[in-house]
């Protein structure tokens, strides 16, 4: 898109967090023109918003899910010097997780969309779409140089927010169903820790030492748990603390505010951890995000919804197109606490169906990341990173096996696409345990 103006390609992808990089990867790779659209001016998502955020959930009982999300991670940890690492979680519930160089990650994914020939477009808002009946006939868009109407066969919304989806009909839920959205985050790192000191700590949420900040009025009531993680550099801690309730999300006044709110929260806990932790005396603060992370708007409807149940259930679905374990990491939903118990028994693992990435009317929409379709409990454990990396590879894979067969969407040949997500890597998916090509 040199100018402004109409343009054309096969698969227009919205929104480059880690959903939307998979979705542009899987159908470029197969041979079509693949356009880009996203809002900031990075790649990544969540990864660009809390920078060092650690890959949780890409280990299922101990093993890669395989595709994309391992590739990227064989990619970084196999540079030199490494800039990724996987280590096993300090929080209950959690398994093995990925901790990375955060510009060294968004530095290869955006290479492997070039590699790909993936059309990137940053600083691009996507407005509304024209629909030709049950088809979107063109995307509108907006960058700094003017409009653009973008004409695309197949558009998948990986925007976290499902705008795009939304205003093209499809019904969706806000959160718990009345509303009430888990919270906000803004995240920072510290620098200069002795991390074995500050790791002495026996209480993995250093609960005592919050206690004293919010009696002593240095930390808001909401900081009762200190999330502090390990970076992935000697001597960084990441700080994945300061969460912030009651925001739509989906409301640019609201998230200004509560970024302004987090800014302040994590100064004042940046202050209070080197006054008052040990280890963080001669520490000091670095990537504040530049705005908050949110973990939930929309969810859309779509073909078949996720339940609480089929994932405690550990239900491995026919079209199940990556496997997960991860726990029910509820973050203060509406009045609710900080909680994350286990989703399933201990050595058992469930899969995202393709259906809840499929909307029931649309013919060329499909959808991925947190807009995937799934009850509050289900959601809350199905919306990890590398999770939903897998579900735009899938997105995007069927959205391309689509327009092979000139077929729509919700016709899609469900099996063909497992079997393709199988032949790029991805593992224990299809409702059994598939083994990895080769």
């Amino acid at each position: 898109m040199p100018d402004s103006g109409e343009r054309t390609t096969d698969v227009l992808v919205i929104g480059g967090g880690t959903a939307g990089f998979g979705a542009a990867l899987a159908a470029a790779r197969r041979g079509l023109r693949v356009s880009l659209i996203e809002a900031a001016a990075k790649i990544g998502g969540v990864m660009a918003c809390c920078p060092g955020m650690p890959w949780g959930g890409g280990y299922p009982v101990g093993r890669n899910i395989g595709g994309v999300f391992e590739e990227l991670t064989t990619r970084l940890m196999g540079s030199t010097p490494p800039a990724a690492a996987v280590r096993p979680s300090t929080l209950e519930n959690f398994g093995a997780e990925v901790i990375y160089d955060h510009e060294a990650a968004t530095f290869a994914m955006f290479g492997m969309l070039e590699e790909a020939g993936v059309d990137v477009h940053l600083d691009t808002i996507a407005g509304a779409p024209t629909l030709d009946g049950q088809r979107i006939a063109a995307v509108g868009a907006f960058d700094r140089r003017g409009p653009l109407s973008v004409r695309s066969r197949m558009v998948v919304d990986c925007s976290g927010d499902g705008d795009l989806s939304a205003k093209a009909g499809v019904p969706y839920t806000v959160g718990s169903g009345t509303g009430d959205m888990m919270s906000v985050t803004l995240s920072f790192t510290m620098i200069g820790v002795d991390r074995d000191r500050a790791f002495a700590e026996t209480d993995p949420y250093f609960e005592h030492y919050a206690a004293q900040g919010i009696r002593e009025g240095r930390l808001h009531p909401d900081l009762a748990k200190l999330y502090l993680m390990r970076g992935f550099h000697d001597g960084t801690v990441f700080c994945n603390t300061v969460h912030l309730r009651g925001v739509d999300g989906t409301d640019p006044s609201a998230r200004v505010r509560a970024t302004q709110e987090g800014r302040r929260r994590c100064r004042d806990l940046a202050r209070f951890l080197v006054d008052r932790v040990p280890g963080f005396e001669h520490a000091r603060m670095i990537d504040l995000g530049p705005t908050v992370g949110v973990r939930e708007t929309r969810r859309l409807e779509a073909l078949h919804r996720i339940t609480g149940e089929e994932v405690a259930n550990a239900t491995r679905f026919d079209d199940g197109v990556v496997a997960c374990d991860n726990p029910i990491d509820e973050v203060m939903r509406g009045a609710g606490a900080m909680t994350h118990p286990a989703a399933v028994a201990r050595g058992a693992y469930y899969t995202i169906p393709l259906r809840s990435l499929i909307p029931r009317r649309i013919g060329n929409l499909l959808f991925a990341g947190r807009l995937v379709c799934a009850d509050p409990v289900a959601f809350a454990s199905v919306r990890g990173m590398p999770q939903c990396m897998a579900m735009g590879q899938a997105a995007g894979t069927a959205a391309a096996i689509a327009l092979e067969t000139s077929v729509s969407v919700q016709q899609v040949d469900r099996r063909r696409v497992v079997d393709a997500l199988i032949e790029q890597g991805l593992n224990r998916i299809g409702g059994c345990d598939a083994p990895a090509p080769g």
